[in-house]
């Protein structure tokens, strides 16, 4: 089984970027851990700060059973990113590190929530392995 893990802009900057708000966790730190977790699982992690290179990843999802997407500043903004994900073959577990709803309010518009399988909010970096079970359920594993 593979997933897609698709992470949008500012994220590559994961583990450094405003700690007090992100968390302290690199996203190699991360993947090690899902990968620990769930060794018989191939896990594909692709980032950009580019909006089309995530619209086409999800396009193209090449055999997966599911994409865990956090799209950043992307999930407020981008109508082009929401369809593409609604047109989806395959789920989508969209991931907010920190609560959106609880930080400044043009943060509290997420386009992408009512066109994936589940979004996980505030979970911190730990998000990430919740949308992958969330995944592995839905695939009957």
């Amino acid at each position: 089984m593979k997933i897609l893990i698709l992470n949008g802009p500012n994220l590559n900057r994961l583990g450094t970027r405003k700690p007090e708000i992100y968390g302290s966790r690199t996203m190699a730190q991360i993947l090690l851990e899902i990968q620990r977790n769930w060794p018989d699982v191939h896990f594909v992690y692709k980032q950009s700060n580019h909006e089309g290179d995530l619209i086409d990843w999800i396009q193209e999802p090449n055999g997966v059973a599911g994409i865990v997407l956090n799209a950043g500043g992307y999930s407020h903004t981008s109508v082009a990113l929401r369809d593409a994900v609604e047109e989806s073959e395959v789920p989508v577990v969209e991931v907010h590190i920190s609560d959106i709803h609880a930080r400044e309010p043009f943060r509290n518009t997420d386009l992408l929530a009512d066109v994936c399988a589940r979004t996980i909010i505030g979970h911190g970096t730990d998000g990430y392995k919740e949308a992958v079970e969330h995944i592995l359920s839905l695939a009957g594993c």
